[in-house]
């Protein structure tokens, strides 16, 4: 609930906006406030708190209210301050754990589980898997080809723009590609998007929901979260693509069943002749 209130704090009316920064502010104080204490803080009328928590897509107060309390019990803090140069490494570590908790909550909230399976079923039955990343999103493209490799299914991943524009126009039919972008903006992979569909390739896109990506997809995992600002390079969406692609890989080897079994135990052997041996952990 906080989360969103952030999201759509900017097209509030300026009155419903005075209520939003008061419950992003004292969000235990109006879980628990009468209307007319929630009114006299905020310095708006009665009925103006109930246009807020209705623009909310609540029914009214009391709605809102618990739709607000289950937020806050989960346990997780929302952290509406950004990091600062004064911030202690305690206060870092904090809020960085904080905002990455908070984020992976909302995206397992509003994830598209039937999009999610239609992604699952494309990928266990495909005759190739290639991920494509730029970036930031490059070093979650190599963690997914480190994970569908592993399951039997043909997989690379491809982290330069000229190297998936031209894998794309030799994909077909039964292949697949999950397109990793934080913004979906970028043109050289909207454009190889673009190619591997006209090759006739299923195309998983993760990314933001209002993204051009997202709209050039056969299928799309939203990956929707609000940075600091104060960051360098998209923290936060790397954590939540990297789970996506968890929940991707585990929902494949559910699906191929028991033929992978005897595969994996032959790897884990494998693995383990390359250990220190007397140390398990």
């Amino acid at each position: 609930m906080l989360e969103r209130i952030k999201t759509v704090i900017d097209t509030l009316s300026k009155s419903e906006r005075k209520v939003a920064e008061l419950v992003l502010a004292q969000p235990n104080l109006v879980a628990n406030a009468p209307i007319a204490q929630i009114a006299d803080l905020a310095g708006v009328s009665q009925p103006t708190v109930i246009r807020f928590c209705r623009s909310l897509n609540c029914s009214g107060l009391q709605d809102f209210k618990l739709r607000l309390t289950r937020s806050l019990v989960s346990g997780v803090p929302y952290v509406h301050s950004m990091v600062s140069a004064d911030d202690s490494a305690h206060d870092l570590a904090k809020k960085l754990f904080d905002n990455n908790i908070s984020h992976l909550l909302r995206c397992r909230n509003e994830l598209d589980t039937e999009a999610l399976e239609r992604a699952i079923k494309v990928l266990a039955n495909t005759h190739k898997i290639e991920v494509w990343g730029q970036g930031q999103s490059g070093a979650v493209a190599i963690d997914a080809q480190n994970k569908f490799f592993r399951l039997g299914v043909p997989t690379v991943a491809y982290t330069d723009p000229h190297m998936h524009g031209m894998s794309a126009s030799m994909l077909k039919p039964g292949d697949a590609v999950v397109a990793v972008s934080n913004s979906g903006r970028t043109l050289d992979m909207i454009r190889s998007v673009e190619i591997a569909r006209d090759a006739g390739a299923d195309v998983i896109g993760i990314t933001h929901s209002k993204s051009p990506l997202a709209k050039r997809c056969n299928i799309c995992l939203f990956a929707d979260t609000m940075e600091d600002p104060d960051l360098y390079t998209p923290m936060i969406t790397r954590i939540v693509h990297l789970v996506i692609i968890d929940v991707l890989a585990v929902g494949v080897a559910l699906k191929r069943g028991p033929e992978l079994i005897d595969q994996l135990e032959k790897m884990k052997r494998n693995l383990k002749e390359k250990r220190v041996r007397g140390h398990d952990n």
